[in-house]
């Protein structure tokens, strides 16, 4: 890129130049790619259009899309060189490779080409600017072979204006090309999609961004630790530009010379890696005040709260990939200490502890970020984490509740707690389960109370029932209509389980069929799923069948019938009629029931008596 920026004179100086290296560039602008291969991370996109260019297949209108800072306008200017290179002889065509030595590449690359338009669409969006853009269309370039036009941010375009370019970008003079960019391809409507060709800037990978950073400290001189642009490279979050600002903050805060990753951890708020290590082992270990004690540490240096949860979320899902994608472990930029500890934490937890710490992290990231003082939220989020690191998993549960978990209830922990200290910095976590003293009469605890002591005091639970050899797992067939929706609804089809209630009458009902007659907005195969229903979970064959006889109501209609009976039956009740004879505006909301019907289910309206009448209001 040309230096000639620097060597303006700066207003009210009065001609007098000022030395070249008193107008700093920044990084970003410094090292601005200049032609396809200074691209870094888009060989997708840079095989495309250099392919393209040298078969002379040239769209008319390109969309470039990525996050931001991946290099979308710098793209964008880089095709606008390619097409109107001229070559160092003045005599050269459209070539993948620009000269930056023509006239048509300077006056690019400085922005004062008369043929190559930019426009902000965040602060042009209306149908006037689209207006004057599509009158220019029409001359030919001044001085270059073809007229670009770049429009940055173009998803920010009304919908008026979007309409009034589409004729215009579906068939545009030969002689002008359109190169759209956004951050937010999704809010680009169709119509202007399917007129462009697409290319999607993939985010760059922290191998990526770390090499880039590490060519430009060199050109600079300046020498900064590899664990250092390591901390940048993840801040950067897959954005070159974003990157290059922080490692132009971390060389001024380095003084130009030298930047060591405490300085770059200072400046971006950020948690010793193996601290981050450190904390997660003491939390899964049930170490509270070690890891209350690493937290406070941590926050004394610096570090945000809401970072050091994220850093422990982001340790879980690299724990969790390495259990199951072992290969994440060989990654070549992965530090030699996060290689090793990785490797043991992951072979230790398991996949369910993974996910439960995964969850919890996450929501106590969001009080974290919400709550007045971050670093309680933080302290009492973790404290969370430490005190069920020993609990029992979900399937631990129901290998106990089935009976095959053992007879020794003081092993709720599993083997993974068996030998790591508890919440109290004391014995290990099973020998204090082992400890708990049953509760004294009358209630009273033993030594020691809670959820824990609960666990070792939990009572032999009782055999699993026996099931028959010839059906198992089956139950029982439904004696009648109701049970048997009932039923269905059991086995998980709640829709199906609706439909029979609302659009079904029942015309015969005998064990093995069932003749129904089916309303307009049922399904049209709600005979053969209510029979598969019936069938998994009964076995034997069920034979389903339609009827154009009248049947009974629906079970929807006989319940809100029985519903309005029992209401009634209250309402007439001496003691209700008392009460709305006192106060007239009374209503009856809500009906208790205290019997229980055998063969519905369903309760029974109670024998309201002088002391019970209140109940039934």
């Amino acid at each position: 890129m040309s230096d000639a920026t620097s060597e303006r004179d700066p207003e009210g100086l009065k001609g007098e130049a000022l030395p070249k290296d008193s107008l700093y560039r920044v990084l970003a602008r410094k090292y601005r790619p200049a032609t396809f291969a200074d691209l870094v991370g888009q060989e997708a996109l840079v095989r495309t259009l250099t392919n393209a260019i040298d078969t002379g297949r040239l769209a008319h209108a390109f969309i470039l899309t990525g996050v931001r800072g991946v290099g979308k306008t710098t793209t964008a200017r880089i095709i606008a060189r390619a097409l109107n290179c001229s070559g160092p002889d003045g005599q050269g065509g459209p070539t993948p490779s620009p000269c930056g030595f023509c006239d048509q590449c300077k006056a690019i690359a400085q922005d004062r080409h008369v043929d190559v338009i930019e426009m902000d669409a965040a602060s042009r969006t209306g149908v006037a600017d689209i207006r004057e853009l599509i009158e220019g269309v029409r001359y030919r370039p001044v001085q270059a072979r073809y007229k670009i036009y770049i429009i940055d941010e173009v998803h920010m375009l009304s919908n008026s204006a979007f309409n009034a370019l589409l004729k215009t970008l579906e068939e545009p003079p030969e002689h002008v090309v359109f190169i759209f960019a956004t951050t937010e391809i999704r809010k680009v409507p169709v119509t202007v999609l399917s007129r462009c060709q697409r290319f999607d800037l993939r985010r760059l990978t922290t191998e990526d961004l770390q090499g880039l950073f590490g060519r430009i400290v060199a050109k600079e001189g300046v020498t900064v630790a590899p664990e250092a642009l390591a901390m940048i490279a993840r801040a950067a979050d897959g954005s070159a530009r974003d990157g290059l600002s922080l490692l132009d903050q971390a060389i001024a805060l380095g003084g130009g010379t030298t930047v060591e990753p405490a300085q770059v951890q200072s400046m971006l708020g950020l948690a010793d890696r193996a601290r981050i290590f450190d904390l997660f082992e003491a939390l899964v270990a049930g170490q509270v005040p070690g890891s209350l004690d690493i937290v406070a540490d941590l926050y004394a240096a610096g570090a945000d709260p809401s970072v050091i949860v994220q850093d422990l979320l982001e340790l879980t899902h690299f724990l969790t990939r390495a259990k199951l994608v072992p290969q994440t472990l060989d990654a070549p930029g992965l530090p030699e200490t996060e290689r090793l500890r990785g490797r043991v934490l992951s072979q230790k937890l398991t996949l369910a502890a993974l996910a439960r710490l995964w969850q919890m992290l996450l929501k106590g990231l969001g009080e974290v970020q919400s709550a007045p003082v971050p670093l309680q939220a933080a302290e009492m989020a973790l404290i969370r984490l430490a005190y069920v690191s020993d609990l029992p998993t979900p399937g631990e549960l129901v290998d106990r509740l089935s009976g095959s978990a053992g007879a020794a209830p003081a092993s709720a922990g599993g083997a993974r707690a068996a030998a790591a200290p508890g919440g109290n910095g004391g014995a290990p976590v099973e020998a204090r389960a082992a400890s708990y003293e049953p509760s004294a009469p009358g209630g009273a605890p033993g030594n020691d109370g809670g959820p824990r002591a609960a666990l070792a005091r939990a009572a032999p639970l009782p055999e699993p029932r026996e099931e028959t050899a010839a059906q198992p797992g089956r139950i029982e067939a439904p004696e009648n209509f109701s049970k048997a929706v009932a039923l269905v609804r059991e086995q998980g089809e709640g829709i199906l389980a609706n439909h029979l209630m609302d659009d079904v009458h029942l015309v015969r009902f005998e064990p093995g069929r069932i003749e129904l007659r089916v309303s307009e907005a049922a399904p049209a195969n709600l005979a053969s799923r209510f029979g598969a229903a019936l069938e998994a979970a009964c076995g034997g064959r069920w034979v389903i069948t339609i009827s154009q006889q009248q049947g009974e109501a629906t079970l929807r209609a006989q319940a809100k019938a029985t519903e309005a009976a029992k209401r009634a039956a209250v309402m007439q009740h001496p003691l209700v009629q008392a009460i709305i004879e006192t106060f007239p505006t009374a209503k009856l909301v809500a009906r208790r029931d205290s019997g229980q019907d055998d063969t519905t289910g369903r309760q029974e309206p109670p024998q309201p008596d002088a002391d019970e009448g209140a109940d039934e209001r």
